[in-house]
């Protein structure tokens, strides 16, 4: 498999695993703090919803309004961010080779690393592909330097030598782990 295609199997794989989570929260969890500093469940799920939307925009040549509020989440977010998802990846399948591999490899880290987060924060045991991680830390090891992570991503902290794949990514995101 080349290295755009695989890029957009393993976003796919990221993609259904963050719906399979969004699907494991409950409505008297979305006031639960989460590790994304000042956000709740109901906004980091608002959060990914808006996602794939956004990066099908960004994919598409445009310019989406990261910092703009996404609609807050009021039931049925799992059928919505399905929905997108399958929209965004069927837009890098369209592509084929021409895929933008590093493009689809943000995105992958972009949906790991929140997954991880919807995770954290509501207690799932959900059992994370630990490629997806894999996946997402190299691309963020090789682009997110200290003078680029904006607000959205904090300073590297560390992780325990023997942390798991996604712990480390998280803790390259900037979140405590534990």
């Amino acid at each position: 498999m080349s290295a755009p295609n695989d890029s957009v199997v393993i976003l796919s794989r990221a993609l259904d695993q963050a719906g399979d989570a969004l699907a494991a929260v409950h409505e008297d969890q979305l006031t639960q703090p989460t590790p994304c500093s000042d956000w709740n469940v109901g906004r980091l799920i608002a959060h990914m919803v808006a996602s794939p939307r956004n990066l099908l925009e960004m994919s598409q040549g445009g310019q989406p309004d990261w910092s703009k509020e996404p609609d807050a989440v009021t039931g049925g977010w799992v059928a919505e961010f399905r929905a997108a998802a399958d929209d965004l990846i069927h837009f890098w399948h369209a592509k084929g080779e021409d895929a933008d591999a590093g493009q689809v490899d943000w995105q992958t880290a972009e949906m790991a690393v929140h997954t991880w987060d919807l995770v954290q924060a509501t207690g799932q045991q959900a059992r994370l592909d630990p490629e997806v991680a894999e996946r997402g830390l190299a691309f963020m090891s090789g682009a997110l330097t200290p003078d680029n992570r904006g607000g959205v991503f904090g300073p590297e902290v560390e992780a325990p030598a023997d942390a798991p794949t996604y712990d480390r990514l998280a803790a390259f995101a900037g979140r405590s782990v534990g």
